[in-house]
């Protein structure tokens, strides 16, 4: 075979980022939505093929929060801060995180956590979480549950009623 051409499906699949389509913003119901409105999230483990968990490449402008404060029922999630400097926000209070740290929120432990960039610049992060088909995601600091079924998201609020 010839440098250049691939069998289709052949493994290990390569891609460059700068090739991968990055999204801005967040799917949360509005108001919930605004302080996630600037972030940036590349999926780098949709472009390799990889299925059983997803990994992101995050970056958050100053001022931006990761997501609003959550934890989740079945998925692991891990941050790994390439560049930059977050703030850490969890039942415990505020940490700074600078690049080369590392954090983990094991799937079950009910405290709630995103990062904040309070800082001047950029930070660019690696997001990596367990995919889970169906699951529940909780938000203790505001009036929202994400329910996973087939791996469609579905807000509500805690009643579970549906978000307008």
């Amino acid at each position: 075979m010839s440098e250049g051409k691939q069998k289709k499906n052949s493994y290990p699949l390569v891609a460059r980022l700068e090739a991968l389509t990055t999204r801005i913003g967040t799917g949360y119901p509005h108001p919930f939505d605004e302080p996630c409105l600037l972030r940036s999230r590349t999926p780098l483990g949709n472009a390799v093929g990889v299925t059983q968990f997803g990994a992101n490449m995050l970056v958050l402008p100053p001022g931006c929060w990761s997501s609003q404060r959550h934890w989740h029922q079945n998925e692991d999630e891990l941050v790994y801060v390439l560049e930059g400097e977050v703030t850490l926000v969890t039942d415990e209070g505020e940490r700074l995180l600078g690049a080369g740290s590392v954090v983990g929120f094991p799937a079950g432990q009910e405290n709630g956590h995103h990062l904040v960039n309070k800082g001047q610049r950029e930070a660019r992060l690696i997001e990596i979480g367990t995919r889970a088909q169906n699951e529940t995601a909780s938000y203790p600091d505001i009036d929202l549950m994400a329910q996973i079924e087939n791996r469609k998201i579905h807000f509500t609020n805690k009643k579970g009623e549906p978000c307008k």
